[in-house]
């Protein structure tokens, strides 16, 4: 079967991954209304598109943080990529380093970090930080990222407990007896609930500041308030995420409270998303009302389980194809001409 479209992968994914596996990477919290909200939101979105402008010359990329991606689509942070593929991260680093983009590595990531660093040389990696009760785990961890390259910090701020992913429960998901949490083995023990440090707070980035030169990224805000808050302590860009529908259920899409969160910051810090994205059009929406780049987590998950790095690289080959054609028909014939006229939010 020819893969058009990401649902094409979607499917193969379902089909074929053991359903644990399959559970796993799909599940929301609760009802999963914030995860199946992610995708609805972009559907109430119109364009208002612009005729006779000169698309025959299209400039797709764009800058995160200084560094030229080909195209704003990076892969979010995302576990356990080993359940998908056998090489794992390894892949999606080669992926993301053939495509010319951002990988944000996990924590919980089933390679290590020198692994998936040998494996792409060069590439453009955030490293993605869960702050644990051990904190000196936590700083070596940091450090370790810092020494290998890695060229920015992405601490996950919503998830000072695990929440209860229904599936996860029936299924007693723990990562098969092969499986590593590579980057914390020495520390820990594999997925124990109690690992996350409840207590974190904001003054926390003034000690990951005090750990690092990296610049530190912020994942999980959805409001207003937290937006200032993160520019307030001094973070250089903020992703705004609900956690794919995994954390606190019956949050809105994250397409839906973006404008807000750019209209707080002012320009002082680059704004990204994740959540829904699932066509051309949707990075074309998001680019619209704001965000300088989007990340997706799901999707990346789906290419793995297809065909590993090569189909990585057709999920983010078909998503630029279709940020491409998306921006044509909108009479945009480079990033820079993305702006709010370009879309109307239907209030239903």
């Amino acid at each position: 079967m020819a893969m058009v479209c990401l649902s094409d992968f979607e499917a193969h994914a379902k089909k074929y991954l053991p359903k644990i596996a399959w559970d796993y990477f799909a599940a929301g919290t609760d009802d999963c209304i914030t995860r199946d909200e992610n995708t609805l939101a972009y559907k109430r979105i119109r364009f208002r598109p612009r005729m006779l402008r000169d698309v025959s010359v299209m400039d797709i990329r764009t800058k995160i943080l200084g560094n030229e991606i080909s195209f704003p689509v990076g892969i979010a942070p995302t576990g356990f990529h080993q359940l998908a593929w056998p090489d794992g991260e390894k892949s999606t680093a080669r992926a993301a380093k053939a495509m010319n983009t951002c990988y944000i590595t996990s924590t919980y990531s089933t390679c290590s970090l020198e692994e998936i660093s040998a494996a792409a040389p060069g590439g453009l990696r955030w490293f993605q930080l869960y702050i644990h009760r051990n904190r000196a785990a936590s700083q070596q961890l940091v450090q370790r990222a810092e020494g290998l390259g890695f060229q920015a910090l992405v601490l996950t701020a919503d998830l000072p407990y695990m929440s209860k992913r229904r599936d996860d429960i029936r299924n007693g998901f723990r990562l098969p007896p092969h499986m590593k949490l590579k980057n914390l083995e020495q520390e820990f023990e594999v997925c124990k609930k109690s690992l996350m440090d409840p207590s974190v707070t904001w003054n926390d980035i003034h000690w990951l500041q005090s750990l690092t030169h990296l610049p530190i990224i912020v994942k999980g805000i959805l409001t207003k308030e937290d937006a200032e808050l993160a520019v307030r302590h001094g973070v250089r860009g903020i992703i705004v995420s609900n956690h794919g529908g995994r954390q606190l259920d019956e949050v809105p899409a994250t397409i839906d409270v973006l404008a807000e969160i750019v209209e707080a910051v002012r320009g002082r810090v680059e704004v990204y998303l994740d959540g829904g994205i699932r066509k051309g059009s949707d990075v074309l929406k998001a680019l619209a009302l704001g965000a300088k780049c989007v990340f997706i987590g799901r999707p990346a998950l789906w290419g793995l389980a297809y065909k590993g790095e090569e189909g990585l690289q057709d999920v983010l080959r078909i998503l630029q194809d279709e940020f491409r054609l998306s921006m044509a028909l909108a009479g945009c014939a480079s990033v820079s001409e993305i702006g709010r006229h370009l879309v109307q939010v239907s209030k239903l």
